[in-house]
């Protein structure tokens, strides 16, 4: 599924945890927003949560994640599973086109509209349109420098920004 407009990191180095976003708002060829607010702190501020797709469905998935986490008492795999049960088979929710990545101290995944829930082999995985580049640019700098996981996505978000047309400078960090 290819998602345009938004670059999302998450960036996994030693105890720290990173979720970084663009704020580049578009529609077509416009740029309607550039300080949109793609990512959050979410239950009891224990997990990290970033969204690339479409701004309306972006609040959909996120109050129904929140209750999944709700109802599984923060248990992250759990309420991913779910989750992604949901989206596959709910006949609103399948209609989205959209990815999501959340994270707590220990694990991530990514889910999406086909019901996929993957936990990423890497300490790095990236979404949106300028997911790939800013996830090679951070596993390049995990691999080679020993900046913390928040200075690994804010440059590899510079780097993606320079790529991709749909991302900006505008970067968004949340962090456990």
């Amino acid at each position: 599924m290819e998602i345009r407009g938004t670059t999302i990191l998450c960036v996994r180095k030693a105890s720290q945890v990173v979720i970084a976003g663009d704020g580049q708002v578009t529609m077509n060829n416009v740029i309607l927003k550039a300080t949109a607010k793609k990512i959050r702190k979410i239950h009891e501020n224990k997990i990290l949560a970033g969204f690339a797709g479409s701004t309306s469905d972006a609040f959909t998935l996120f109050e129904r994640f929140e209750a999944k986490l709700k109802e599984y008492r923060g248990n992250l795999t759990r309420a991913a599973v779910e989750m992604g049960k949901d989206w596959r088979t709910d006949r609103v929710l399948r209609r989205l086109e959209a990815l999501m990545i959340v994270a707590d101290a220990t694990k991530t995944f990514i889910l999406s509209g086909t019901g996929d829930v993957v936990e990423p082999d890497d300490d790095v995985c990236g979404i949106g349109s300028g997911g790939h580049y800013a996830m090679a640019a951070a596993k390049a700098l995990v691999a080679y420098t020993d900046f913390s996981a928040k200075e690994v996505a804010a440059k590899a978000m510079d780097i993606a920004s320079d790529i991709c047309i749909y991302t900006n400078k505008s970067i968004i960090f949340e962090e456990l």
